[in-house]
């Protein structure tokens, strides 16, 4: 038998050889990948997103009420008494002008602020104020004194002294009703009086001036303070 293979080119066989193991060759890694891919999984929507809750905004603090005394009565007539002698003075600015001073009293007595009492209280209530302070600091004492929020300021009396010399005298007494945290500390930070906790307070706060001068160093001052 004669294996030769005469004219038929060798070269051709060789690359038909070839070709036909890559496409078996091929076929079988085809075959192994797609048997190894896993199973398609259904693609999953992310949450949605929630939105972030605002912070409620604190409600403001309620607003003062101021009580004035009307021109018919004897108090609104002593009012305008005062108005007559103290050029641009009115009752309704006065009373406004009660809540910042009230405020700065009340921090300075806390604080032991001297210099703002000296300003804003009459001779004889900064020395009762001075001496309460330095016996508080004595006892290694703190006052811890928060106003919240001042409700009601209302003028409640009034009555000028026109034979003080040499210029008249005006007293207008005020009450003050005002949410606040007062509590007195000792040295060991232990609560001696009043409470950790907001407390209605009703104060009655008689102040002075002197009518007819200049405001430099004669405005309105505190000239005596009590519980209502």
């Amino acid at each position: 038998m004669n294996f030769s293979f005469g004219h038929f080119p060798l070269d051709l066989v060789i690359l038909g050889l070839v070709a036909v193991f890559l496409v078996l060759r091929l076929r079988g890694i085809l075959g192994r990948r797609v048997g190894a891919e896993p199973a398609m999984r259904p693609v999953m929507a992310p949450p949605p997103v929630q939105p972030v809750a605002e912070k409620a905004a604190e409600p403001p603090p309620p607003a003062v009420t101021y009580d004035i005394p009307s021109p018919d009565t004897r108090v609104g007539g002593v009012l305008a008494r005062i108005g007559a002698l103290q050029p641009g003075f009115t009752a309704d600015a006065f009373a406004k002008g009660v809540e910042p001073a009230f405020r700065q009293i009340v921090g300075a007595y806390a604080t032991g602020d001297l210099a703002v009492l000296r300003e804003k209280l009459t001779a004889a209530t900064y020395a009762t104020f001075d001496a309460a302070i330095q016996a508080r600091k004595q006892v290694g004492e703190t006052l811890r004194s928060e106003i919240r929020d001042i409700t009601d300021i209302a003028i409640v009396d009034a009555e000028v002294d026109e034979t003080a010399a040499p210029n008249p005298v005006a007293r207008i007494e005020v009450r003050i009703v005002s949410d606040q945290i007062s509590l007195t500390l000792d040295s060991n930070g232990q609560p001696v009086a009043g409470v950790d906790a907001v407390t209605e307070f009703s104060d009655l706060w008689t102040f002075e001036r002197i009518l007819g001068v200049s405001s430099n160093g004669a405005d309105w001052r505190l000239g005596a303070s009590r519980s209502a």
